[in-house]
């Protein structure tokens, strides 16, 4: 049989395993579905505020760098990289 004392170490240690997993945090959020959704709420809102952030500022290097290899003048990649551009540009003021 199990001894007292080997129940007990598996018993802290289960907790100690609880703990770290923050199992209480997850119990005390399910009892709260109101501050669950503004949380969720407000991750979302982070997220898709990180996405435009992040893709206005790699699509503005890649336009950059589009006009910067266009300013070489190379005849094939020129013209369509101008034509690009234009797009780009014609989209923008819409």
């Amino acid at each position: 049989m199990v001894s007292e004392q080997d129940q007990q170490s598996k018993l802290d240690r289960l907790a100690t395993a609880l703990e770290r997993a923050r199992i209480g945090e997850y119990v005390e959020l399910s009892q709260r579905p109101l501050r669950l959704i503004y949380l969720s709420f407000l991750s979302g809102l982070a997220r898709g505020f990180g996405i435009v952030i992040g893709f206005t500022v790699i699509g503005a290097a890649v336009v950059y760098i589009l006009q910067r290899v266009l300013s070489l003048n190379l005849p094939g990649i020129s013209r369509t990289i101008a034509d690009l551009i234009r797009l780009v540009q014609q989209n923008m003021v819409r």
